[in-house]
């Protein structure tokens, strides 16, 4: 067997095996269950002491989302000061320069909201006081957020009739403190050993081969990599991201690495079987979004192994190796690109702007459909809204009012859902066209920016595209042929975060907090099972024609076209 294959075979069942004991961890630490975990409890209830906050107090669902999103705001005002006045702040050995107003608001705003899209270099862009207090530290409370949204919607589902879906703080410390902290720390061990940097040193002075001096970026990496990939952050502490050889050095840390993006998002998914105790319905969830996972990695590793056609005479039996690194190799890049779209990572290893447009095409439409384990807790929670839509939907057809988990699902949180379900195809459809009309034209935008763009036609389009793509899903990612340091594609891309990240949270816990106010409706002979293989199709069916269908029209004018012109 091809070693690179095998390579991808082991990684997918070693995510899919640490995720599951995880996924029952994970519910106990919600629930509040005795677990080897609570040695850390005087550390949270110092944490509660010092912010006078009630860790027993019950939320309705628009206290809950009014504490989240007022927390949130707080930290955006936090980021901004420090990005903007970097240049005075310690642990500045490079003398980095402090951020613009525009280039601020879009890093604060991107790493806020669990995107990290970078429209700077990580080596020059940040200072390392930034990139702790502001990069690291929302790694942490971004993951978290998260993650306590979905708790919080659990909560709610496991009930049979409440007013409350639990508390946000409770929620929101024990992630950070019980599941990323400790997760984080072991696999930031792993990278140091693996010679990824960890330390408050400038750059270093080295004398080449060649006899030449070259200054190499150091600082400290290990921390801020180990939750970016965890917290399905993204974001690189370099500007080549995990491409860097000091950010991922072998192809064991590229393993690691790799495995952490997932390692939670599918964990989740088992978290919620077992905190519902429905682990039934957990495992058809779970084997719908790892057979869209699947799909794409096959697609990918197939492109990216076969070679380019466009380059004749030439020994490719390494694969399409444009844009990659020797010591991960294209099957390992092909597996990440999947990996880190299917989540709202963004990492990257090798450049998508270089890989193939069917390889493309596939990054962007796991983050268009948004629903293949997804970033930690929004993930399922975008799913949701699609077993929302398949439970209407499946009830109609069977002339029955919808039910799901013993609640009515009424006109009102089918109303929600749908916006939901079109809002995200809405941002990236409306923004890419505007931006494709802006510069066709070349507007006053473009010229005193000089150009957007570093290639014509498809894949120029592709390069928009997938810019707006990313934001929407809170990736990260980019095909960086596009210039994208501007005020233009600063500020537009942050009000894209700001709406993507939020508005989805908003109607997606409102629909927990009012199906649990609802009257309990015990299961019956004519109850609509939605732990069967049959509804999990169901499910799968609407995710791929109000999710996919979508784009369908610029996918064919960029990334398929481009392929047909191959």
């Amino acid at each position: 067997m091809n070693t690179e294959i095998l390579g991808i075979g082991i990684q997918i069942i070693l995510m899919i095996a640490l995720s599951y004991p995880l996924g029952k961890y994970i519910a106990k630490v919600y629930k509040g269950e005795k677990n080897w975990s609570d040695v850390i409890s005087p550390v949270e209830n110092f944490i509660y002491r010092f912010c006078k906050i009630d860790p027993t107090e019950e939320m309705d669902w628009k206290k809950f989302l009014k504490t989240l999103l007022i927390l949130n705001l707080f930290w955006f005002f936090w980021g901004m000061v420090l990005l903007m006045s970097q240049h005075w702040l310690p642990l500045n050995p490079d003398g980095n320069g402090a951020q613009s107003a525009d280039q601020a608001f879009n890093t604060c705003i991107s790493f806020l909201v669990n995107c990290n899209l970078q429209h700077y270099s990580g080596e020059s862009g940040l200072t390392y006081f930034t990139q702790l207090f502001v990069i690291m530290l929302f790694q942490f409370l971004t993951a978290a957020t998260g993650m306590a949204a979905m708790a919080g919607i659990m909560r709610a589902m496991a009930t049979k009739t409440t007013q409350t879906i639990g508390n946000f703080w409770f929620f929101l410390v024990r992630s950070c403190t019980r599941i990323l902290l400790p997760i984080s720390l072991l696999i930031g061990l792993i990278l140091i050993l693996q010679g990824v940097p960890m330390g408050f040193e400038g750059k270093a002075k080295v004398t080449t081969l060649e006899g030449s001096v070259q200054t190499i970026s150091q600082g400290p990496a290990a921390a801020i990599v180990a939750i970016k990939q965890l917290g399905t952050n993204g974001g690189g502490f370099f500007g080549a991201n995990s491409a860097h050889p000091l950010e991922n050095p072998s192809y064991l840390s590229n393993m690691v690495e790799n495995i952490s993006i997932l390692l939670i998002p599918m964990a989740m998914i088992f978290a919620l079987g077992f905190y519902l105790k429905r682990k039934k319905m957990a495992y058809i969830i779970f084997g719908v979004m790892l057979l869209g996972y699947l799909i794409g990695v096959t697609i990918n590793t197939w492109q990216e192994t076969s070679g380019n056609p466009k380059i004749s005479g030439i020994d490719q039996r390494g694969g399409a190796m444009e844009g990659k690194e020797v010591r991960v190799g294209s099957a390992a890049t092909a597996l990440w690109s999947v990996s880190t779209t299917a989540t709202s990572n963004g990492s990257v290893n090798g450049m998508h702007d270089s890989m193939k447009p069917l390889s493309g095409m596939v990054e962007m439409l796991n983050m268009q459909i948004n629903t293949w384990f997804g970033g930690v807790g929004v993930g399922f929670m975008n799913y949701y809204i699609f077993i929302i839509i398949a439970v209407f939907i499946s009830g109609l057809m069977v002339g029955r009012t919808p039910e799901f988990l013993g609640k009515k699902v009424e006109a009102r949180e089918m109303k929600i859902a749908t916006i939901i379900a079109l809002f995200h195809p809405f941002l990236i459809l409306t923004s890419t066209a505007i931006a494709a009309y802006l510069y066709i034209h070349h507007t006053g935008f473009v010229s005193s920016e000089g150009g957007w763009l570093a290639n014509p036609s498809y894949h120029g389009l592709s390069e928009i595209f997938y810019e707006y793509t990313s934001c929407s899903a809170n990736n990260g990612s980019g095909f960086e042929g596009l210039k994208d340091n501007t005020p233009f594609w600063n500020y537009s891309c942050g009000m894209i975060l700001i709406l993507s990240r939020y508005i989805p949270i908003i109607g997606q816990v409102a629909i927990a907090g009012l199906l649990a106010k609802k009257k309990f409706i015990p299961e019956s002979s004519g109850t609509l099972k939605t732990d069967t293989v049959t509804f999990g199709i169901m499910t799968l069916a609407v995710i791929l024609i109000i999710a996919a269908l979508a784009f369908f029209p610029p996918l064919a004018l960029s990334t398929i076209a481009e392929q047909l012109s191959l």
